[in-house]
């Protein structure tokens, strides 16, 4: 089996094109496995028919060119798999595009962030999220999808972290956000947050965990105290920077109910897309 892009072909792809590229992969999830069958999942609740391809603006997605879906990567198992992921959205960023992946779970962001790296060295990331994963390694794990953020920052991968949504910090992960110098907005510090000054590119990675489980049931890890569907969309359509890529992870599709938590994803892809593409 051919790992990798399913499609062989991409030099017809234009430059700042959103792409969006499912990774099915959750191999190093802690508590349950899941995330791994979430792609296919989002892409049935965007084209399902129950609602529209308009982001709130107004733009519809369908009726626009400068974006485009390109499936799921074939994933080999274990750790070759988080090569074969930075090795593919590399290829896709030397064609001057913009990506949005649909996870699995939150490891993925780690590779995708090498190959960002190589494309743009002065990245800042927003992380969205009730959890830091900054952990230096958990279950004998270092590459568990609790400890994306903390190789991203080992490397310096990246110039600026600023997490948002946080509730379940402990002190382990606190000392680690003080050594990596992570700024952080708390969930209890949200409706007093301060203006963040982002600059770009900027790169969005988001875990649905981010939100109440009150709004996204289908994830492994209830955390309660998170934030509204209707605090993240207008968060995201209000980012000042220019943001080249993201990622939506963690769906878990075994948790959720009646399809709820499939379209707040598929609604969150219209308007990152939306913003990516300045629309």
């Amino acid at each position: 089996m051919q790992h990798g892009l399913i499609i062989d072909e991409i030099d017809d792809i234009q430059p700042d094109t959103v792409l969006v590229l499912g990774i099915p992969f959750d191999q190093y999830s802690s508590y349950r496995r899941g995330p791994a069958f979430a792609p296919p999942r989002i892409r049935q609740a965007l084209h399902g028919g129950s609602a529209n391809l308009c982001a709130e603006s107004g733009w519809d997605l369908g009726a626009d060119p400068n974006w485009r879906d390109l499936g799921d990567l074939v994933l080999p198992d274990g750790d070759a798999a988080l090569g074969v992921i930075e090795e593919s959205v590399g290829r896709l960023l030397e064609r001057g595009a913009k990506l949005l992946s649909l996870g699995g779970d939150h490891i993925v962001t780690y590779p995708i962030l090498r190959a960002y790296a190589r494309a743009y060295p002065e990245l800042t990331v927003l992380h969205l999220d009730a959890h830091p994963d900054l952990y230096d390694q958990l279950h004998n794990n270092r590459f568990s999808h609790a400890c994306p953020f903390a190789r991203i920052m080992e490397e310096k991968l990246v110039t600026r972290l600023v997490q948002v949504g946080i509730r379940t910090m402990n002190p382990h992960q606190r000392e680690q956000a003080d050594r990596f110098g992570v700024e952080l907005i708390e969930a209890w510090a949200w409706s007093r947050r301060p203006a963040l000054d982002l600059q770009g590119p900027l790169y969005v990675s988001l875990d649905l965990d981010v939100l109440d489980p009150a709004f996204a049931p289908g994830v492994s890890h209830h955390e309660p105290g998170g934030l509204s569907t209707r605090d993240l969309l207008e968060f995201i359509k209000n980012l000042p920077a220019n943001v080249v890529g993201a990622d939506i992870v963690e769906y878990n599709p075994e948790r959720d109910h009646c399809e709820m938590t499939a379209m707040v994803a598929a609604k969150l892809a219209k308007e990152i897309i939306a913003r990516m593409l300045d629309r």
